[in-house]
Protein backbone atom coordinates (compact mmCIF):
# COMPACT_ATOMS: atom_id res chain seq x y z
CA UNK A 1 0.00 0.00 0.00
CA UNK A 2 1.16 3.33 -0.66
CA UNK A 3 0.11 6.89 0.33
CA UNK A 4 -2.43 7.50 -2.37
CA UNK A 5 -4.32 4.05 -1.62
CA UNK A 6 -3.96 4.76 1.71
CA UNK A 7 -5.71 7.80 1.74
CA UNK A 8 -8.01 6.92 -0.68
CA UNK A 9 -8.98 4.32 1.62
CA UNK A 10 -9.38 7.26 4.44
CA UNK A 11 -11.88 9.07 2.04
CA UNK A 12 -14.21 6.29 1.82
CA UNK A 13 -13.95 5.41 5.74
CA UNK A 14 -14.96 9.38 6.57
CA UNK A 15 -18.77 8.61 6.40
CA UNK A 16 -18.11 6.07 9.19
CA UNK A 17 -15.77 7.64 10.73
CA UNK A 18 -18.13 10.68 11.59
CA UNK A 19 -20.69 8.38 12.19
CA UNK A 20 -18.68 6.37 15.20
CA UNK A 21 -17.53 9.77 16.93
CA UNK A 22 -21.38 10.50 17.10
CA UNK A 23 -21.94 7.34 18.23
CA UNK A 24 -19.48 7.24 20.99
CA UNK A 25 -20.42 10.70 22.03
CA UNK A 26 -23.39 9.20 23.70
CA UNK A 27 -21.34 8.13 26.23
CA UNK A 28 -18.36 11.10 26.17
CA UNK A 29 -20.07 14.09 25.02
CA UNK A 30 -17.01 15.33 23.99
CA UNK A 31 -16.40 13.20 21.32
CA UNK A 32 -19.49 15.78 19.50
CA UNK A 33 -17.48 18.74 20.29
CA UNK A 34 -14.87 19.61 17.85
CA UNK A 35 -15.56 17.78 15.16
CA UNK A 36 -14.32 20.73 12.61
CA UNK A 37 -11.00 20.38 14.31
CA UNK A 38 -10.63 16.94 13.40
CA UNK A 39 -11.06 17.99 9.67
CA UNK A 40 -8.63 20.66 10.02
CA UNK A 41 -10.93 23.88 10.66
CA UNK A 42 -10.23 25.67 13.62
CA UNK A 43 -11.51 28.99 15.25
CA UNK A 44 -9.19 29.50 18.55
CA UNK A 45 -6.15 31.47 19.21
CA UNK A 46 -3.68 31.69 16.89
CA UNK A 47 -0.56 33.46 18.07
CA UNK A 48 2.30 34.52 16.19
CA UNK A 49 4.95 31.98 17.89
CA UNK A 50 3.54 28.58 18.47
CA UNK A 51 5.00 25.00 19.72
CA UNK A 52 3.29 21.78 19.20
CA UNK A 53 2.82 18.81 21.10
CA UNK A 54 0.72 15.56 20.36
CA UNK A 55 -0.26 13.40 22.93
CA UNK A 56 -3.39 11.14 21.60
CA UNK A 57 -4.92 10.48 25.32
CA UNK A 58 -4.57 9.89 28.93
CA UNK A 59 -1.50 8.48 29.70
CA UNK A 60 0.45 10.27 26.98
CA UNK A 61 -0.80 13.86 27.69
CA UNK A 62 0.31 13.12 31.65
CA UNK A 63 4.16 11.36 30.11
CA UNK A 64 4.25 14.48 28.05
CA UNK A 65 4.26 17.20 31.22
CA UNK A 66 7.84 17.29 31.95
CA UNK A 67 8.48 18.19 28.70
CA UNK A 68 5.49 20.58 28.32
CA UNK A 69 6.66 22.46 31.25
CA UNK A 70 10.28 22.48 29.97
CA UNK A 71 9.36 23.83 26.85
CA UNK A 72 7.19 26.58 28.28
CA UNK A 73 10.32 27.56 30.68
CA UNK A 74 12.95 27.65 27.37
CA UNK A 75 10.62 29.35 25.26
CA UNK A 76 8.79 31.81 27.24
CA UNK A 77 7.81 34.21 23.20
CA UNK A 78 6.08 30.87 21.92
CA UNK A 79 2.51 29.58 22.96
CA UNK A 80 1.47 25.81 23.31
CA UNK A 81 -0.70 23.95 21.52
CA UNK A 82 -1.27 20.58 22.70
CA UNK A 83 -3.61 18.23 20.33
CA UNK A 84 -4.74 14.77 21.38
CA UNK A 85 -7.51 11.79 19.68
CA UNK A 86 -9.92 11.31 22.68
CA UNK A 87 -11.99 13.12 24.57
CA UNK A 88 -10.77 12.01 27.94
CA UNK A 89 -7.45 13.42 26.40
CA UNK A 90 -9.04 16.70 25.84
CA UNK A 91 -10.13 16.85 29.51
CA UNK A 92 -6.86 15.84 30.58
CA UNK A 93 -4.95 18.37 28.68
CA UNK A 94 -7.78 20.90 30.74
CA UNK A 95 -7.12 19.22 34.25
CA UNK A 96 -3.08 19.29 33.98
CA UNK A 97 -2.77 22.87 31.97
CA UNK A 98 -5.66 24.57 32.10
CA UNK A 99 -5.01 27.79 30.05
CA UNK A 100 -1.38 28.14 29.95
CA UNK A 101 -1.95 25.84 26.98
CA UNK A 102 -3.92 25.89 23.77
CA UNK A 103 -5.42 22.86 23.00
CA UNK A 104 -7.34 21.19 20.38
CA UNK A 105 -8.17 17.74 18.57
CA UNK A 106 -5.41 16.30 15.67
CA UNK A 107 -6.63 16.31 12.56
CA UNK A 108 -7.85 13.15 10.52
CA UNK A 109 -4.96 12.41 8.62
CA UNK A 110 -6.14 13.71 5.04
CA UNK A 111 -3.59 15.54 3.00
CA UNK A 112 -6.20 19.03 3.27
CA UNK A 113 -6.61 18.39 7.05
CA UNK A 114 -3.45 17.92 7.81
CA UNK A 115 -2.53 21.17 5.52
CA UNK A 116 -5.26 23.49 6.49
CA UNK A 117 -4.09 22.58 10.35
CA UNK A 118 0.07 23.73 9.44
CA UNK A 119 -0.93 26.43 7.90
CA UNK A 120 -3.39 27.68 10.50
CA UNK A 121 -1.41 27.42 13.31
CA UNK A 122 2.47 27.47 11.54
CA UNK A 123 4.30 25.18 14.11
CA UNK A 124 7.69 26.08 14.63
CA UNK A 125 8.59 22.59 15.85
CA UNK A 126 6.01 19.47 16.59
CA UNK A 127 6.20 16.22 19.24
CA UNK A 128 4.57 13.54 18.82
CA UNK A 129 4.52 11.36 22.23
CA UNK A 130 5.72 7.88 21.58
CA UNK A 131 3.73 5.93 18.39
CA UNK A 132 1.82 8.60 16.94
CA UNK A 133 3.20 7.79 13.07
CA UNK A 134 0.93 9.28 10.22
CA UNK A 135 1.67 8.89 6.91
CA UNK A 136 -0.17 12.37 5.36
CA UNK A 137 0.95 14.33 8.72
CA UNK A 138 4.25 14.11 8.48
CA UNK A 139 4.35 14.29 4.88
CA UNK A 140 2.65 17.99 4.95
CA UNK A 141 5.05 18.91 8.37
CA UNK A 142 7.44 18.04 5.95
CA UNK A 143 6.76 20.06 3.00
CA UNK A 144 6.05 22.59 5.06
CA UNK A 145 9.60 22.62 6.96
CA UNK A 146 8.21 21.99 10.34
CA UNK A 147 10.76 19.41 12.21
CA UNK A 148 8.77 16.97 14.03
CA UNK A 149 10.43 14.96 16.85
CA UNK A 150 8.91 11.29 17.66
CA UNK A 151 9.39 12.08 21.58
CA UNK A 152 9.30 8.95 24.24
CA UNK A 153 9.24 6.66 21.02
CA UNK A 154 8.57 2.87 21.77
CA UNK A 155 7.83 -0.05 19.14
CA UNK A 156 7.25 -3.27 20.33
CA UNK A 157 7.92 -6.31 18.77
CA UNK A 158 4.72 -6.23 17.44
CA UNK A 159 4.07 -3.45 16.41
CA UNK A 160 6.91 -3.30 14.35
CA UNK A 161 5.67 -6.30 12.52
CA UNK A 162 2.50 -4.39 11.58
CA UNK A 163 4.58 -1.41 10.50
CA UNK A 164 6.38 -3.62 7.96
CA UNK A 165 3.71 -4.93 6.37
CA UNK A 166 3.37 -1.67 4.71
CA UNK A 167 6.83 -0.37 3.34
CA UNK A 168 6.11 1.82 0.94
CA UNK A 169 3.66 4.00 2.82
CA UNK A 170 5.17 3.58 6.43
CA UNK A 171 9.13 4.21 5.73
CA UNK A 172 8.95 7.31 4.03
CA UNK A 173 6.59 8.06 7.62
CA UNK A 174 9.17 7.61 9.73
CA UNK A 175 12.15 8.76 7.25
CA UNK A 176 10.21 12.31 7.32
CA UNK A 177 10.83 12.53 11.15
CA UNK A 178 13.31 15.47 11.97
CA UNK A 179 14.60 12.93 15.14
CA UNK A 180 13.63 10.23 17.30
CA UNK A 181 14.08 9.93 21.21
CA UNK A 182 13.75 6.44 21.99
CA UNK A 183 12.94 4.91 25.84
CA UNK A 184 15.42 2.01 25.31
CA UNK A 185 18.11 0.67 23.10
CA UNK A 186 15.54 -1.95 21.65
CA UNK A 187 13.02 0.77 20.47
CA UNK A 188 15.86 2.69 19.07
CA UNK A 189 16.91 -0.55 17.06
CA UNK A 190 13.36 -1.54 15.82
CA UNK A 191 12.94 2.19 14.49
CA UNK A 192 16.18 2.84 13.28
CA UNK A 193 14.64 -0.29 10.99
CA UNK A 194 11.29 1.33 10.25
CA UNK A 195 13.24 4.13 8.30
CA UNK A 196 13.71 6.37 11.42
CA UNK A 197 16.69 8.91 11.03
CA UNK A 198 19.45 8.23 13.59
CA UNK A 199 17.20 7.77 16.70
CA UNK A 200 18.97 8.88 20.10
CA UNK A 201 18.40 6.98 23.46
CA UNK A 202 16.80 9.49 26.00
CA UNK A 203 15.26 7.31 28.49
CA UNK A 204 11.33 7.53 29.17
CA UNK A 205 10.09 10.68 30.56
CA UNK A 206 7.25 8.95 32.37
CA UNK A 207 10.47 8.62 34.94
CA UNK A 208 10.51 12.61 35.57
CA UNK A 209 6.93 12.82 36.56
CA UNK A 210 6.37 13.86 39.94
CA UNK A 211 3.40 12.55 41.52
CA UNK A 212 1.13 14.78 43.41
CA UNK A 213 2.18 14.76 47.32
CA UNK A 214 -0.64 16.06 48.71
CA UNK A 215 -3.28 12.97 46.97
CA UNK A 216 -0.44 10.55 47.97
CA UNK A 217 -0.38 11.73 51.21
CA UNK A 218 -4.35 11.68 50.80
CA UNK A 219 -4.50 8.88 49.96
CA UNK A 220 -1.97 7.25 53.04
CA UNK A 221 -4.33 8.99 55.26
CA UNK A 222 -7.51 7.44 53.06
CA UNK A 223 -6.01 4.15 53.97
CA UNK A 224 -5.69 4.16 57.69
CA UNK A 225 -9.02 5.54 58.47
CA UNK A 226 -10.30 2.28 56.43
CA UNK A 227 -8.40 -0.22 58.87
CA UNK A 228 -7.64 -3.02 56.72
CA UNK A 229 -5.74 -3.84 53.67
CA UNK A 230 -6.16 -2.31 50.21
CA UNK A 231 -5.26 -4.30 46.93
CA UNK A 232 -5.54 -1.85 43.71
CA UNK A 233 -6.48 -3.39 40.50
CA UNK A 234 -5.25 0.23 38.22
CA UNK A 235 -6.34 1.28 34.82
CA UNK A 236 -8.22 -2.12 34.00
CA UNK A 237 -9.44 -2.72 30.70
CA UNK A 238 -11.98 -4.17 29.04
CA UNK A 239 -13.38 -8.12 30.10
CA UNK A 240 -10.24 -7.74 33.07
CA UNK A 241 -12.13 -7.15 35.83
CA UNK A 242 -14.47 -10.27 36.10
CA UNK A 243 -11.25 -11.76 35.11
CA UNK A 244 -8.97 -10.51 37.93
CA UNK A 245 -12.22 -10.05 40.87
CA UNK A 246 -12.41 -14.45 40.45
CA UNK A 247 -9.19 -14.76 41.64
CA UNK A 248 -8.85 -11.57 44.25
CA UNK A 249 -12.17 -11.74 45.94
CA UNK A 250 -10.53 -14.96 48.64
CA UNK A 251 -8.17 -12.01 49.76
CA UNK A 252 -8.74 -10.69 53.05
CA UNK A 253 -8.65 -6.78 51.65
CA UNK A 254 -10.63 -4.35 50.00
CA UNK A 255 -10.13 -4.22 46.01
CA UNK A 256 -10.36 -1.22 44.63
CA UNK A 257 -10.95 -0.83 41.14
CA UNK A 258 -10.28 1.93 38.87
CA UNK A 259 -10.92 1.08 35.11
CA UNK A 260 -8.48 2.83 32.58
CA UNK A 261 -11.40 4.44 30.43
CA UNK A 262 -14.06 6.71 32.28
CA UNK A 263 -16.82 5.47 29.83
CA UNK A 264 -16.06 2.18 31.65
CA UNK A 265 -17.31 3.05 35.05
CA UNK A 266 -21.53 2.48 34.61
CA UNK A 267 -20.25 -0.78 33.69
CA UNK A 268 -17.81 -1.64 35.91
CA UNK A 269 -20.41 -0.09 38.69
CA UNK A 270 -22.01 -3.70 38.59
CA UNK A 271 -19.66 -5.46 40.49
CA UNK A 272 -19.09 -3.26 42.86
CA UNK A 273 -20.38 -2.44 46.36
CA UNK A 274 -20.02 1.12 46.42
CA UNK A 275 -18.27 3.83 44.28
CA UNK A 276 -16.22 7.16 45.44
CA UNK A 277 -18.44 9.33 43.65
CA UNK A 278 -21.17 8.37 46.35
CA UNK A 279 -19.25 6.67 49.07
CA UNK A 280 -16.43 8.73 49.70
CA UNK A 281 -15.18 5.93 52.73
CA UNK A 282 -16.48 2.58 51.88
CA UNK A 283 -18.50 1.00 54.40
CA UNK A 284 -17.23 -2.27 56.31
CA UNK A 285 -19.17 -5.20 54.14
CA UNK A 286 -17.74 -3.31 51.16
CA UNK A 287 -15.17 -6.02 48.84
CA UNK A 288 -15.43 -4.05 46.34
CA UNK A 289 -14.93 -0.06 45.51
CA UNK A 290 -15.30 1.44 42.42
CA UNK A 291 -12.55 3.93 41.73
CA UNK A 292 -14.78 6.18 39.32
CA UNK A 293 -12.89 9.55 39.45
CA UNK A 294 -10.30 11.17 37.44
CA UNK A 295 -6.87 12.63 37.89
CA UNK A 296 -6.46 11.06 41.38
CA UNK A 297 -4.37 7.50 40.40
CA UNK A 298 -1.66 9.17 42.57
CA UNK A 299 -4.17 9.39 45.82
CA UNK A 300 -5.46 5.89 44.75
CA UNK A 301 -1.73 4.64 44.19
CA UNK A 302 -1.15 6.14 48.15
CA UNK A 303 -3.85 4.31 49.37
CA UNK A 304 -3.07 0.68 48.19
CA UNK A 305 -1.36 -2.07 50.08
CA UNK A 306 -0.64 -3.71 46.40
CA UNK A 307 -1.03 -2.22 42.64
CA UNK A 308 -1.82 -4.62 40.53
CA UNK A 309 -1.63 -3.10 36.65
CA UNK A 310 -4.31 -3.36 34.59
CA UNK A 311 -3.76 -4.08 30.52
CA UNK A 312 -1.30 -6.55 31.28
CA UNK A 313 -3.93 -9.50 31.81
CA UNK A 314 -5.27 -8.95 28.53
CA UNK A 315 -3.01 -9.24 25.56
CA UNK A 316 -3.15 -5.29 25.75
CA UNK A 317 0.63 -4.62 26.64
CA UNK A 318 -0.28 -3.24 30.29
CA UNK A 319 -0.48 0.24 31.60
CA UNK A 320 1.81 2.73 33.03
CA UNK A 321 3.66 1.25 36.21
CA UNK A 322 6.28 3.73 36.23
CA UNK A 323 3.58 5.93 38.29
CA UNK A 324 2.95 3.51 40.83
CA UNK A 325 6.25 3.05 41.46
CA UNK A 326 7.25 6.74 42.39
CA UNK A 327 3.91 6.87 45.01
CA UNK A 328 6.11 3.92 46.55
CA UNK A 329 3.04 0.96 45.69
CA UNK A 330 4.08 -2.29 46.07
CA UNK A 331 3.70 -3.25 41.62
CA UNK A 332 2.35 -6.92 40.62
CA UNK A 333 1.96 -7.02 36.72
CA UNK A 334 0.33 -10.03 34.32
CA UNK A 335 2.29 -11.32 31.50
CA UNK A 336 1.40 -8.56 29.25
CA UNK A 337 3.55 -5.47 29.66
CA UNK A 338 5.24 -4.81 25.77
CA UNK A 339 4.30 -1.08 25.85
CA UNK A 340 6.04 -1.17 29.02
CA UNK A 341 8.67 -3.77 28.37
CA UNK A 342 12.10 -1.81 29.42
CA UNK A 343 10.50 -0.80 32.74
CA UNK A 344 8.69 -3.52 33.21
CA UNK A 345 12.08 -5.56 32.49
CA UNK A 346 14.12 -2.73 35.50
CA UNK A 347 11.34 -3.01 38.25
CA UNK A 348 11.08 -6.40 38.20
CA UNK A 349 15.40 -6.72 38.58
CA UNK A 350 15.12 -4.09 41.03
CA UNK A 351 12.75 -6.07 43.21
CA UNK A 352 9.99 -3.38 42.87
CA UNK A 353 7.19 -5.39 41.16
CA UNK A 354 6.43 -9.07 40.13
CA UNK A 355 5.23 -9.94 36.82
CA UNK A 356 3.15 -12.97 37.01
CA UNK A 357 1.69 -15.33 34.32
CA UNK A 358 -1.90 -14.98 35.02
CA UNK A 359 -4.73 -13.52 37.49
CA UNK A 360 -4.38 -16.83 39.69
CA UNK A 361 -0.77 -16.49 39.85
CA UNK A 362 -1.15 -12.65 40.59
CA UNK A 363 -3.77 -13.08 43.51
CA UNK A 364 -1.10 -15.76 45.04
CA UNK A 365 1.70 -13.17 44.87
CA UNK A 366 -0.70 -10.61 46.14
CA UNK A 367 -1.60 -12.54 49.00
CA UNK A 368 1.88 -13.30 50.19
CA UNK A 369 3.05 -9.20 49.76
CA UNK A 370 -0.24 -8.82 52.16
CA UNK A 371 1.33 -10.97 54.94
CA UNK A 372 5.03 -9.28 54.20
CA UNK A 373 4.99 -5.90 55.17
CA UNK A 374 8.59 -6.11 55.35
CA UNK A 375 9.02 -6.87 51.76
CA UNK A 376 6.33 -4.72 50.70
CA UNK A 377 8.31 -2.01 52.28
CA UNK A 378 11.44 -2.95 50.70
CA UNK A 379 9.42 -2.96 46.99
CA UNK A 380 8.17 0.63 47.83
CA UNK A 381 11.50 1.72 48.64
CA UNK A 382 13.17 0.08 45.28
CA UNK A 383 10.25 1.63 43.37
CA UNK A 384 11.09 4.90 44.48
CA UNK A 385 14.59 4.75 43.71
CA UNK A 386 14.55 3.01 40.35
CA UNK A 387 12.61 6.00 39.49
CA UNK A 388 14.95 8.33 41.03
CA UNK A 389 17.87 6.83 39.26
CA UNK A 390 16.00 7.13 35.72
CA UNK A 391 15.49 10.35 36.05
CA UNK A 392 16.78 13.32 33.10
CA UNK A 393 15.11 11.67 29.89
CA UNK A 394 13.57 15.70 29.68
CA UNK A 395 17.05 17.15 29.80
CA UNK A 396 17.87 14.56 27.12
CA UNK A 397 14.89 15.68 25.30
CA UNK A 398 15.20 19.21 25.57
CA UNK A 399 18.77 18.74 23.57
CA UNK A 400 16.92 17.78 20.89
CA UNK A 401 13.94 20.03 20.78
CA UNK A 402 16.33 23.32 20.85
CA UNK A 403 18.85 22.02 18.17
CA UNK A 404 15.74 21.39 15.92
CA UNK A 405 14.31 24.99 16.91
CA UNK A 406 17.61 26.61 16.14
CA UNK A 407 18.26 24.66 12.95
CA UNK A 408 14.95 25.52 11.93
CA UNK A 409 15.83 29.25 12.20
CA UNK A 410 18.61 28.93 10.01
CA UNK A 411 16.73 27.85 7.43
Amino acid sequence: MNRFTYTLLLRLALPFVLARLWWRGRRESGYRRGIAERLGVYAIERPEKLLWVHAVSVGEVRASAPLVRALQEAAPDHKMLMTCTTAAGRETIQQVYGDSVLASYLPYDYPGAARRFLEYFRPRLGVLMETEIWPNLLAECRAASVPVLLANARMSEKSAAGYTRWPDLMRPAFASLAAVCAQSADDAGRLRQLGAPSPEITGNLKFDATPDAAQVAAGEQWRQALGRAVVLLASTRESEERMLLEDFKELDALIVVVPRHPQRFEEVAALAGERRTAQAMPSAQTRVYLGDTMGEMAFYYGACDVAVIGGSFAALGGQNLIEALACGAAVVTGPSMFNFAEATRLAVEAGAALQCAGPEAAASATRDLLADPQRRQAMSRAGKALCEAHRGATERHMKVCLRLLRERARG
